[in-house]
C-alpha cells in the first residue's frame, strides 16, 4: 500500500509552519497514542504514521528534500523518521520530548560537536502591483549572521580545535540515578554540545559565527500575490560552530494601487463617464499595466455600474501562460456648476422626456405609488 502525503497525515498545508505543524502533531498523538488505545492496532499503526510524517516534515533539510521529490527521497534508505522498528527508546523518548518540551533539561544534540543549525530568518518585501505584473529582481540588503572566516566557524582561536567535553564524555547528555530512577540531562559543562572551547576565537567569541549584512538577489516572478512567500533554502543565519545554516522566508505584499484593484488574477476599474457619453454612447481609452490601452465602446443609454470586461488585460497567473480579465465599471457623472444657459437646455430637456426615457425610475415610483393606495385600502 502506498504512504500517504506527510501534510495530509497531519492536517497541514504545505505552506504550514513548524508551530503550526508541531500544534497539529501533538493534537494527533495525543488522540492515537497506544496509552490511550490499548489493544487497538489502528490506533498503533496510525501513531506509527504520524509520527514519521512529523518526523520528516519538522527537519528542514528532510522537509526540503521531501517537497521536491516526495517519498522517493527516503526511497533508498534514507528514511523518514523512526517507527516502532530501530531503537525504539529513542523513539519514545522523543515523543515524550514533543509532548512536554526538554523535560529534565535534556539536550537534543547527542555529541553532534556543538554544531547547531542557524535560525530561519524572515524578510517583509513590499512591491508595487505593476511589478508583480510583470515580476522583477530584487536586490536585498539583509543583516544576517555568517560562518566566521577566522575560526571557519569552529568557535576556537585559530591553530586550536574544540575539546571533547570531560564532564559527559562528548554524549552532550549525564544521567543521575535515584533510587529506582534514572533521569538524563542536558550536560552542564558543555550545555550539550558535548565539546568545550578553552580558547575561544576572538572575532566570534567562540560562536563560530559573526553579523554582517549581505546584500542578496531574489527573483520575483510574474503573477506573485500578496502574502506570497518565497524560500531560499541556506540563506538564513549561519549555524552555531559550523553547523549547516536555517534558511530565509521572504514575504511579499504588494502597495494599493490609484487606479486598479485586484482579485486574484482579475483586475477592476471605475470610471467616470459624462452624463452626455452615457445617454449618447461613446467610447473611451484606459490604461493596462502591461503598458498599452484598451478601448472601451460605451453603447447608447449606459447606466451607472454597469461592467465591461476585457478579456485578457488583468494579471498573469503564477507559473502559468493564463491571465486574468479586466473589468471596467462606469459612473455616470452628474455636471455641476451649471451656466444659466446649461440649466435652461436641461430643464427644456426635461420637458422633452417621457417615461420611455426613464423607464427605471417611472417602473419605481409607479409601483411606489400602488404599493401607498394599498396601504391607504387596507386601513
Amino acid at each position: 500500500m502506498s504512504k500517504r502525503d506527510y501534510y495530509d497525515v497531519l492536517g497541514v498545508t504545505r505552506t504550514a509552519t513548524e508551530a503550526e505543524m508541531k500544534s497539529a502533531f501533538r493534537k494527533l498523538a495525543m488522540q492515537y497514542h497506544p496509552d490511550r488505545n490499548p489493544g487497538d492496532h489502528e490506533a498503533e499503526l496510525k501513531f506509527k504514521e504520524i509520527n514519521e510524517a512529523y518526523q520528516t516534515l519538522s527537519d528542514a533539510q528532510k522537509r526540503a528534500a521531501y517537497d521536491r521529490y516526495g517519498h522517493a527521497a527516503f526511497a533508498n534508505g534514507g528514511g523518514a523518521g523512526p517507527g516502532f522498528g530501530g531503537d525504539f527508546s529513542d523513539f519514545m523518548s522523543d515523543i515524550f520530548e514533543n509532548f512536554f518540551g526538554d523535560a529534565g533539561g535534556r539536550g537534543r544534540s547527542r555529541g553532534t560537536g556543538g554544531r547547531e543549525r542557524g535560525a530561519d530568518m524572515r524578510y517583509n518585501l513590499e512591491i508595487t502591483l505593476d511589478e508583480a505584473f510583470h515580476g522583477k529582481t530584487a536586490e536585498l540588503k539583509i543583516p544576517t549572521s555568517i560562518t566566521c572566516e577566522a575560526c571557519s566557524g569552529s568557535g576556537a582561536k585559530p591553530g586550536s580545535k574544540p575539546k571533547t567535553c570531560p564532564t559527559c564524555g562528548g554524549a552532550g547528555r549525564v544521567r543521575a540515578t535515584q533510587g529506582f530512577f534514572s533521569i538524563e540531562r542536558t550536560c552542564p559543562n558543555c550545555h550539550g554540545r558535548g565539546e568545550v572551547i578553552d580558547d575561544p576565537c576572538a572575532a566570534c567569541g567562540g560562536a563560530g559565527r559573526v553579523t554582517r549584512e549581505r546584500t542578496l538577489s531574489v527573483n520575483i516572478p510574474a503573477g506573485v500575490e500578496d502574502g506570497t512567500r518565497i524560500r531560499l533554502a541556506g540563506e538564513g543565519e549561519a549555524g552555531l560552530r559550523g553547523g549547516p545554516p536555517g534558511d530565509l522566508y521572504i514575504f511579499l505584499s504588494i502597495k494599493p494601487h490609484p487606479f486598479f484593484q485586484r482579485d486574484g488574477a482579475d483586475l477592476f476599474c471605475r470610471v467616470p463617464i459624462s452624463m452626455v457619453t452615457a445617454a449618447l454612447g461613446g467610447e473611451f481609452s484606459v490604461p493596462t499595466l502591461s503598458g498599452s490601452e484598451a478601448l472601451v465602446k460605451v453603447p447608447e443609454g449606459t447606466q451607472t455600474g454597469k461592467q465591461f470586461r476585457l478579456k485578457s488585460k488583468g494579471m498573469p497567473v503564477l507559473r502559468s501562460r493564463d491571465v486574468g480579465d479586466l473589468y471596467i465599471q462606469v459612473v455616470v457623472e452628474t455636471p455641476q456648476k451649471l451656466s444659466k444657459r446649461q440649466r435652461e437646455l436641461l430643464e427644456e430637456f426635461d420637458r422633452e422626456c417621457s417615461k420611455e426615457n426613464h423607464p427605471e425610475s417611472s417602473g419605481f415610483f409607479s409601483r411606489f405609488r400602488e404599493f401607498l393606495d394599498g396601504l391607504g385600502g387596507s386601513s
